[in-house]
């Protein structure tokens, strides 16, 4: 599917001047503490909302498909220099592509025994792989185990709302083959591998069945994504400027379910984090609230990247002109494009600083920020939704808390 060249007419992020006055201010960058590394830039699904393959950004074809093992060992080398200039202790590595499972077993190995490797004492590096499922065979699953790599899995629910957009390039469904791997990854011999999953939500899906279709397999997280979208390309279902929030329809159905429920099922990651940042706490990803962006991005062929989910703006706007051959991972933290997303309050634009509700939502995630005329100086294109899931959600726990001040204080001796 062919998109449009976009060109972009509007600054893409604050300027490098501006990155250098705020160090002149005061203002240090926090390191890494999280990389990503794209050890397989190709899939063998074609799904019809990969933010990856489908969006205007079509640079991942002239990737290599997999890192070299000079590529890797200088990550490695890069990786270690920064956890240890900055007394990193602990990060994490995200094998991701792509499908990592792609790679064949000698590599999948060798991958991250030269990352432990390079780095030794200096940090305790936590190894977790995303995949679509499709290749988590019980070999596959040993050889994890015994590399303690836990297990992120994406899957869209029940067979109809998982099979209508996660298929191969022949038009067949996955939804069989990755439930499969459910059941061995949630078996006795491999549930400690077990992450979480992710599901991208549809509006035409039945919030509450998708929830319980994935809590049949027991996950100790799950992760609803909003599909990436901008002012540009809205996300499905939604029109700007028209009424209605139906996103934050869909997520309201969900926490209800999921609040009300007699003992905790499982963890929602996007409502755990919204509970946590209305009690006044920090939440775990950047889906919401103002946490500074902490991760990095290694293609297969050593470039430094932003974020990929920015490939739904524009050609080229994950790209930053650095790589692992010349370029420490201090001066990707230079970069505007990581920079702006580490200063919090003042990284958003004048209209979000204004919002009452804006520690909350941090702005919505940056990509659905962007504008052509304006690039990502703007609400999230989410904006109404979140802001209405939030008051919803205050609401209730405001009731309940208010319920259990008024309650009278039990006189039983214990």
């Amino acid at each position: 599917m062919s998109r449009p060249s976009l060109r972009h007419a509007a600054p893409r992020w604050p300027s490098t001047a501006d990155v250098q006055a705020r160090r002149a201010a005061g203002w240090e960058p926090l390191p890494f503490r999280s990389f990503v590394l794209k050890v397989h830039s190709r899939c063998d699904l074609a799904c019809d909302y990969c933010y990856m393959y489908r969006s205007h950004d079509q640079t991942w074809r002239n990737q290599p498909r997999t890192m070299t093992p000079a590529t890797l060992d200088r990550t490695s080398e890069r990786i270690a220099e920064h956890l240890f200039a900055h007394g990193v202790e602990r990060a994490g590595v995200v094998l991701h592509g792509g499908e990592p499972l792609l790679l064949d077993d000698h590599m999948l190995a060798r991958t991250v025994d030269v990352l432990r490797s390079a780095v030794g004492n200096t940090a305790r590096l936590h190894f977790t792989l995303q995949t679509n499922g499709v290749r988590l065979s019980r070999e596959r699953l040993d050889l994890l185990s015994g590399l303690d790599v836990r297990i992120g899995v994406s899957t869209d629910g029940g067979r109809v709302a998982h099979d209508r957009h996660r298929r191969g390039a022949d038009g067949r469904g996955s939804h069989s083959r990755v439930e499969a791997a459910l059941e061995l990854l949630g078996s006795s011999a491999y549930r400690h591998l077990f992450g979480m999953l992710l599901c991208t939500v549809d509006l035409r899906n039945d919030p509450v069945r998708t929830y319980e279709a994935l809590l049949l397999h027991r996950p100790p997280a799950v992760d609803f994504c909003l599909p990436l979208g901008n002012w540009r390309t809205p996300p499905p279902g939604l029109h700007p400027g028209a009424r209605g929030t139906p996103y934050a329809d869909w997520l309201w159905a969900v926490f209800q379910r999921w609040y009300e429920a007699a003992s905790k099922e499982t963890s929602v990651r996007l409502l755990d984090d919204l509970l946590a940042l209305l009690l006044g706490s920090r939440p775990r990803t950047e889906a919401l609230g103002l946490s500074p962006v902490r991760y990095a991005v290694v293609e297969t062929d050593g470039s430094l990247a932003l974020d990929d989910a920015l490939r739904t703006a524009y050609e080229g706007a994950s790209h930053t002109g650095l790589d692992i051959w010349r370029h420490a991972f201090d001066v990707l933290l230079e970069h505007p494009g990581v920079a702006a997303r580490q200063w919090g309050t003042s990284g958003l634009c004048e209209t979000c600083r204004t919002c009452p509700v804006h520690r909350i939502c941090g702005g919505g995630h940056y990509a659905t920020r962007y504008r052509h005329d304006t690039g990502f100086a703007n609400p999230s294109v989410y904006c109404a939704d979140l802001a209405e899931l939030i008051v919803r959600v205050r609401g209730r726990l405001h009731a309940d808390l208010t319920d259990v001040v008024r309650r009278p204080m039990s006189t039983e001796v214990i």
